[in-house]
């Protein structure tokens, strides 16, 4: 299923937080290991993702540092600082109630049976 860019503007600093919270990328792996594991829901483009990145750089939530890859080229590597850890549990957190919260309003909506919830 296509999903709304609208939707996926507000989460994708806490998914380019989560990525980077299991180990330093650069961003094509990001793009890469975001869309294997939302089976392809998840598709960023290079334009949209490294705003993203400077932005979270910006706020101090990123490092970057250039590394040699196998091939010999130099690879630009990202890495979640600690703020951006912090960062990453407030956005978490403040996600997990957005979403609790929207899955009540739909499934009173829908009778109560989407989401498990009932009234």
């Amino acid at each position: 299923m296509k999903i709304d860019k609208e939707l996926l503007k507000g989460s994708t600093p806490i998914l380019v937080l989560s990525m980077l919270n299991s180990g330093d990328k650069y961003g094509y792996q990001l793009i890469q290991e975001l869309k294997n594991k939302s089976d392809n829901a998840f598709e960023l483009k290079e334009g949209s993702l490294y705003p993203i990145l400077h932005g979270l750089e910006n706020e101090g939530a990123v490092t970057s540092y250039w590394e040699e890859s196998l091939e010999g080229r130099s690879r630009k590597y990202y890495k979640i600082t600690k703020s951006g850890q912090k960062m990453l549990e407030e956005k978490t957190s403040q996600w997990s109630y957005y979403s609790q919260s929207m899955a009540k309003v739909i499934g009173e909506m829908k009778g109560g049976a989407l989401f498990g919830f009932s009234h």
